[in-house]
């Protein structure tokens, strides 16, 4: 009988209402679904203790802290030395997600592009990685995370990545990493899978951005950490490996820029 392959969830809300009644359930699902550890991810400052409680109520749970660009202009501006406080916590393992978004909120693209500056420099200066949610805004996000990268390095995921493959090749070649969520499984998605295929496969995550975006068979229903295992196997035909091998690999470059979420595991 053969063992489910080894996943991350990188990025997920377990906070939101989706999860309120079943919470301890939706992550017992996601270990049986063989995904041993999820980020979830705070979008709004304010909501940041009830996040980490999560995260110190399970053991396969880290999370993420930052100001989602869509409430950029909604929520006080973050300070970085607000951000890097929250990352005395030894579950906290991540800054963001921040970034870019004109669909929605073009109105708003000078406080997000603030934001996002913030953002970087807590990441510079704590050596966590970044969080980048970037939606029709590719050439204000290459350009800022190009300009930041010379003022210092740091390191960053491309998360829930849907963009051009020049934003791809721009990220890439700064040493980020995309993650592959759900939509690289739509039918449709063809186009997107070939830029992750022309990514070098050790700087590839999964994730599901859950409760949003479930992959095939559960689309256009709850998502939820378990369904990270219909993405991954999507995944590993993109990259021609078994489902066990791209989860080992997908796994070890969460590790690689994840480094604290590992260091956590390998004590625990």
């Amino acid at each position: 009988m053969s063992t489910a392959p080894t996943l991350v969830d990188s990025h997920c809300h377990l906070d939101f209402p989706d999860f309120a009644d079943e919470r301890s359930d939706v992550v017992a699902r996601a270990v049986a679904a063989g995904v041993t550890r999820m980020v979830t991810i705070c979008t709004r400052l304010r909501d940041e203790p009830g996040v980490r409680a999560i995260s110190e109520a399970h053991p396969e749970v880290f999370y993420a802290a930052g100001t989602h660009p869509m409430s950029a202009a909604e929520e006080p501006l973050a300070t970085v030395d607000q951000l890097i406080a929250l990352t005395a916590h030894p579950k906290m393992v991540g800054i963001g997600e921040t970034g870019l978004d004109y669909h929605y909120t073009a109105e708003s693209a000078e406080v997000q592009q603030t934001s996002l500056r913030i953002h970087i420099a807590a990441a510079r200066q704590t050596g966590l990685p970044l969080i980048i949610h970037a939606r029709d805004a590719d050439a204000d996000m290459a350009a800022i995370l190009a300009e930041e990268y010379r003022n210092g390095p740091y390191s960053c995921v491309m998360h829930c990545f849907s963009s051009s493959a020049e934003l791809a090749r721009a990220a890439l070649d700064l040493g980020f990493y995309l993650s592959m969520s759900g939509i690289a499984a739509f039918p449709r998605s063809q186009e997107l899978r070939d830029i992750f295929a022309a990514a070098p496969v050790d700087r590839i995550l999964v994730e599901t951005d859950s409760p949003y975006l479930a992959p095939p068979p559960h689309r256009g229903r709850r998502n939820e950490p378990a369904y990270t295992a219909h993405t991954a196997k999507v995944g590993a035909e993109v990259f021609g490996l078994t489902p066990e091998d791209f989860g080992a690999q997908t796994s070890a470059n969460f590790d690689r820029l994840f480094s604290k979420a590992a260091l956590w595991t390998a004590a625990a």
